[in-house]
């Protein structure tokens, strides 16, 4: 008996602790769409924060997106060539990239380099008390810190996203007509012919989901550090691991939507 009313016991704080986790999230995202509308509007600070997301982290989507373009084109090759259908690799990428790759793996990268970023930057002006700092000049907290740096992915995240797609469809044209040698009309009339708008939108959709979890997740995570530069290295690696997880349960769960919507 004891043994299972320590297990239950454990299990108890876990389902509350997770549930005080998802409320907090949850309240920090509607202060922050709330405090979105109210001016002032920090124009300085949202086009810094647009530079530091989006600008800089340019050369390592372009290097993910431009391999995987590539990687995808020379894996896919090996099946389509014992059927001859080598001309529908060329489809294969494009649908891959901007329905699903091209979002995920932007996401990814981003939330590996801004999230992380993003909590130990609001970590360290928590333990070193600079946000009971603005609380005390009468400076509200999400308005002046997390407001910036949600609107910035929200605006970079899809444009850094049809860059990605973009770019993986440039990897995946190299292989296919430089090594697999296929036609360049061929290639770009089976790149463009299967992709819609539907396809477009829903990268973008996604992208849009992706930027708010990760602005959230991160400032949710800076917020609440304690314990000084070891708690920080704390919060950050939850960060960027609860950001992980969460983009791709809200991809499987939105291309399944997707999926039953357009059925």
């Amino acid at each position: 008996m004891p043994l299972f009313k320590g297990f239950f016991r454990r299990v108890w704080r876990k389902y509350k602790a997770t549930l005080h986790y998802i409320g907090g999230i949850t309240v920090l995202l509607l202060e922050t769409i709330f405090w979105s509308f109210v001016p002032p509007f920090r124009r300085r600070q949202f086009f810094s924060q647009v530079y530091r997301i989006g600008v800089s982290s340019l050369p390592i989507v372009f290097l993910t997106a431009m391999f995987t373009g590539m990687v995808l084109a020379l894996q896919s090759a090996y099946q389509m060539q014992r059927i001859s259908a080598q001309m529908y690799i060329a489809s294969l990428v494009a649908l891959s990239m901007v329905r699903e790759l091209g979002p995920v793996l932007t996401a990814l990268v981003v939330a590996g380099r801004v999230g992380a970023s993003i909590t130990a930057e609001l970590g360290t002006m928590k333990v070193t008390e600079q946000i009971d700092a603005l609380e005390t000049l009468a400076t509200n907290p999400v308005k002046y810190l997390v407001v910036p740096r949600f609107l910035a992915l929200l605006v970079v995240l899809p444009l850094l996203t049809i860059y990605a797609d973009f770019i993986g469809i440039l990897g995946g044209y190299i292989v296919g007509v430089f090594k697999l040698h296929i036609s360049s009309n061929m290639y770009l009339n089976m790149t463009t012919s299967p992709l819609g708008l539907k396809d477009l939108y829903t990268g973008l959709l996604k992208s849009g989901i992706f930027a708010v979890i990760i602005a959230i997740v991160g400032c949710y995570e800076g917020f609440r550090t304690t314990g000084g530069a070891e708690g920080v290295g704390r919060s950050t690696t939850l960060s960027v691991v609860t950001s992980f997880v969460l983009i791709i349960a809200a991809d499987c769960l939105f291309t399944a939507l997707f999926y039953f919507i357009g059925r």
